[in-house]
């Protein structure tokens, strides 16, 4: 981000000052929306640093006032400690109080007031929060610390964050109004580079985020200090920030939505040219997750859904699904579940089909079982979606089983199941897991779905996408399996719809994007203690109509009058 800023200075004539201003205006913008869209009158808490994270609060501050807000700005320092853009910004603040306490009062009738306070000693601070800050104010920007920050705070710094635990209060129910907290970049005492928390660490209602998201605005436990992320333009230009990506990448609604967009129904459009997927789940006892999966697959998109499943259980998935399902009996053993007999039937079928989704229910107590899923495995023709019993048919992975570009392998373990498919047994295998996810995914050339709190996405090319949908009320029985089923319809419509051009990697991306937002539209009508894996298939359609209403709606026929 600091060579950003350098560039977009020495390439395009952008002086770092405009900058500053921009990421003032974006916060004070972010400030006032939470106020209600009207900050005139209220009292308002700018914490500064002496850094230019301070400097943003600073253009912050004077905007506040400008909109007739009562600001309190508190330097943690003093003002000739402060060096180049932050300096200029304290003085302009000094300079506009001073202008303003010069003025008569029908002229700043319109405008705020600001008091300035310096303080750079535990001792000072104790002293403006006994004579000083006694006010309630309504918000306060946390512009202490910025990206720089990389060892735990002390001193002061750390009284000031404990001081601002203590003012966050939950939402009151009789004003529906409270304390909120916006930090400028990232929340003061976080190490912007790391998911980790170093130490004492503020948590905000909303975090502008200036250009791009760092990676604790994006990776839990950091992210959950950042509540709202707004990633605000402040004037880089955007080949900039795509030549300097990295291989850590935010997912977004426009990413869900090119892929909608490319696969939109068409006029002639009918079932085959939105793909066959083959569900191959379920077992004496888990019948639940076979429908919930093929069910989940036909709701996302998929034109034929046949969910093939043990020969006992089949007449009890069969009344499970819905009945545009179709449904097929396998040779089972004598548990119940799916026998490798029954593999020359099963690859004979799938030739029929775009996409395999195999695992949910199936179980993997059997030999003959976890030969049959390593058969599909290994002679697929199709892309594959393997999840739940499927991995563990295969755990530890077998070295020698490899995606391919024509015929993608797409794994989507919850943690458990991702150890036992690295062979680990310690925990700690996963302590960082980006950096896991992306060594199994381009180690066996696999698409690595990683569930949990801000699923990634792990790419066989190394990169890293991370969700951004989703609440923990999608951690409930049966979720993983619906979320099969939707990565399995919208893999079946990119096969049947792009056919060659089709990007497996683009479908998961929607899927897992849609999945969670469909998760956090249930949530919010629902509230995520009541929430059941089904409920996440039944507001799909409201995600996917939210995201690309034009391409949802039917083209109507013209009238004559």
């Amino acid at each position: 981000m600091r060579e950003i800023d350098r560039l977009t200075s020495e390439r395009y004539g952008i002086p770092s000052l405009q900058l500053m201003e921009n990421a003032g205006i974006a916060v004070a913008q972010a400030l006032t929306q939470f106020a209600g869209g009207d900050i005139e009158g209220k009292p308002v808490l700018v914490l500064c640093g002496r850094g230019n994270n301070g400097g943003d609060g600073a253009v912050a501050a004077r905007l506040l006032a400008l909109a007739g807000a009562r600001v309190d700005v508190v330097l943690i320092g003093r003002f000739e400690e402060t060096r180049g853009d932050a300096r200029i910004n304290f003085e302009r603040l000094q300079v506009w109080k001073e202008n303003l306490s010069a003025q008569d009062g029908s002229a700043t009738a319109q405008l705020g007031e600001i008091q300035l306070y310096e303080c750079d000693s535990e001792k000072g601070w104790n002293h403006l929060l006994n004579s000083l800050l006694t006010i309630q104010h309504e918000a306060i920007v946390d512009a202490l610390f910025g990206t720089g920050l990389s060892r735990r705070v002390e001193g002061i710094h750390k009284q000031v964050i404990e001081y601002l635990w203590q003012v966050r209060k939950p939402l009151d129910p009789a004003t529906g109004s409270r304390i909120g907290i916006i930090s400028v970049d990232i929340p003061s005492g976080l190490d912007s580079d790391s998911s980790e928390l170093i130490g004492e660490a503020v948590v905000a209602d909303i975090t502008v985020t200036m250009t791009a998201p760092k990676p604790a605005n994006a990776l839990p436990p950091a992210a959950v200090h950042n509540g709202e992320l707004i990633v605000a333009d402040i004037g880089s230009p955007s080949e900039l920030v795509d030549q300097r990506a990295g291989e850590l990448l935010l997912i977004g609604a426009p990413d869900a939505l090119r892929w909608l967009i490319a696969t939109r129904y068409a006029p002639e459009s009918y079932k085959n040219t939105h793909g066959h997927a083959l569900v191959i789940a379920g077992s004496r006892g888990f019948t639940g997750a076979a429908a919930l999966c093929g069910n989940a697959a036909m709701r996302a998109g998929g034109g034929l859904v046949t969910v093939a499943t043990p020969l006992s259980v089949q007449p009890l998935v069969a009344t499970q699904v819905m009945p545009e399902i179709m449904t097929a009996s396998l040779v089972e053993t004598d548990r119940g579940a799916v026998s490798d007999d029954a593999l020359d039937y099963i690859l004979k079928f799938a030739e029929r089909c775009d996409v395999i989704a195999i695992g949910p229910g199936l179980s993997s107590e059997d030999e003959r079982t976890r030969n049959f899923v390593r058969g599909v495995a290994e002679n697929r023709q199709t892309p594959i979606v393997i999840d739940a019993d499927g991995l563990n048919c295969l755990a530890p992975w077998p070295e020698a089983l490899k995606g391919s570009d024509d015929h993608p392998i797409i794994l989507t373990p919850h943690p458990g199941e991702m150890l036992r498919l690295m062979g680990a047994e310690d925990k700690s295998a996963l302590g960082d897991r980006v950096s896991a996810a992306r060594e199994f995914a381009t180690r066996h050339q696999v698409i690595l779905v990683l569930k949990g709190t801000r699923a990634l996405i792990a790419a066989p090319d190394g990169r890293v996408f991370v969700n951004p949908t989703g609440n923990a009320g999608l951690g409930t029985a049966g979720a993983g399996d619906t979320l099969t089923g939707i990565i399995a319809g919208f893999l079946a419509q990119a096969y049947g719809t792009l056919r060659k051009e089709a990007d497996s990697l683009e479908a998961i991306i929607a899927a897992l994007y849609l999945g969670g937002l469909a998760g956090d539209f249930a949530a919010t009508e629902l509230g995520m203690r009541t929430m059941v894996a089904s409920d996440i298939r039944r507001y799909l359609s409201r995600a996917i109509k939210f995201l690309d209403p034009d391409g949802e709606s039917p083209k109507r026929f013209p009238r004559w009058q």
